[in-house]
């Protein structure tokens, strides 16, 4: 596959002159199967001005520490936050700096059976020759065994309770038995394996987690990211990177920026700047989705408008955010813009052109 034509490479590949730089400099002790040292993976993730490495995860640095740490013991690690939260950013980028490969990944889903977690077959070759390893179809988990690297598991708790408790046994003996190929077969992790797990907190009722299961992991809160400007600096990050990929010459105004970042933040929190209370969509108001519509707004104003970013561009993308999951929510985005935008736009034009097109939306 040609990796120079893909929408979004994975961080191995993303950032690997960033990766280059830290091995050369990593004098630290690392362990066992680690391709970093625990220090350099925190600078690769939370960036090191000094060797021109950048900041990739916003938000709880202890987080990132305790993240670390976490993996270099016997515990698998378990990180559990409400939609848009980067966990599995973080995830990715655990893995790419520690194993060098963050592609072990089993996606969780309704769908998923216990050979996702161990072994399948290649049934050709199997009725052919019956079982042997060259018929055998590892999974990622059991790659990540064999090579001593992080195995990822998205969304685990979409998965099946009897699929989860394939998990018990993985990360409490670090082994896979082959029965098909002889009693005593199995496959005993290199040093270097663990399991790096997400889950979305509005889904945990869906297949909940034994408590033996859970005892296999260290749980983790991703939050949503506290400070403002934090906020609008990943923001901003992460629509410079995606507008590469454009033939267009598109930059934020950083007074649109301003509304996008502050709309998404009182409404998800439910109190403006302020202090005034402000109804909360049931709507997932997160970071991510405050990414994508800036960068609606770009592609609008860019390709449709051919003119720079304005409050209006954000208020037409904004419905497909506010009105996935509950009609409701309607009258919510009503209210906060005959209050709040309408204040606000008495003094900014930002916020006077996101006001209008607001409400030529209703």
């Amino acid at each position: 596959m040609d990796v120079t034509n893909t929408q979004k490479e994975p961080a191995e590949r993303r950032y690997a002159e960033e990766l280059a730089r830290l091995k050369a400099e990593d004098r630290a002790p690392k362990p066992a199967g680690w391709q970093l040292s625990p220090r350099a993976v925190r600078r690769f993730i939370l960036g090191d001005p000094a060797l021109d490495v950048s900041r990739k995860f916003y938000g709880d640095d202890p987080l990132v520490d305790r993240c670390i740490v976490s993996l270099m013991g016997h515990q698998g690690l378990m990180l559990v936050g409400e939609p848009g939260t980067a966990k599995s950013l973080l995830s990715e980028l655990l893995a790419a700096a520690i194993s060098g490969n963050s592609l072990l990944v089993v996606q969780g889903s309704a769908g998923v059976i216990e050979d996702h977690l161990r072994y399948g077959w290649n049934y050709a070759l199997l009725l052919a020759e019956g079982p042997s390893e060259r018929a055998l179809v590892p999974s990622p988990i059991m790659n990540a065994m064999q090579d001593g690297k992080i195995a990822r598991i998205e969304e685990l708790t979409r998965c099946a309770p009897e699929v989860q408790d394939a998990m018990i046994s993985l990360l409490s003996e670090k082994t896979i038995a082959m029965p098909e190929l002889g009693a005593e077969r199995e496959l005993r992790a290199a040093r270097g394996f663990n399991v790096i797990a997400t889950a979305n907190l509005r889904d945990l009722g869906v297949n909940e987690m034994s408590s033996a299961l859970k005892r296999r992991f260290n749980f983790e809160t991703v939050s949503p990211i506290a400070d403002a400007a934090f906020e609008k600096e990943l923001i901003a990050k992460q629509l410079k990177e995606r507008m590469e990929d454009y033939d267009i010459e598109a930059e934020m105004p950083e007074e649109v920026l301003d509304v996008v970042v502050s709309v998404f933040r009182d409404l998800r929190t439910g109190r403006a700047e302020d202090g005034a209370v402000v109804a909360q969509p049931k709507s997932v108001m997160s970071t991510a989705e405050a990414v994508n519509v800036a960068h609606a707004a770009l592609l609008d104003a860019g390709y449709l408008s051919a003119e720079s970013p304005t409050g209006a561009h954000v208020a037409r993308q904004l419905g497909g955010v506010v009105f996935k999951d509950d009609a409701e929510d309607a009258r919510k985005l009503r209210a906060y813009v005959d209050t709040i935008a309408r204040a606000r736009g008495r003094r900014s034009r930002a916020w006077a052109s996101f006001h209008k097109a607001a409400k030529s939306d209703d």
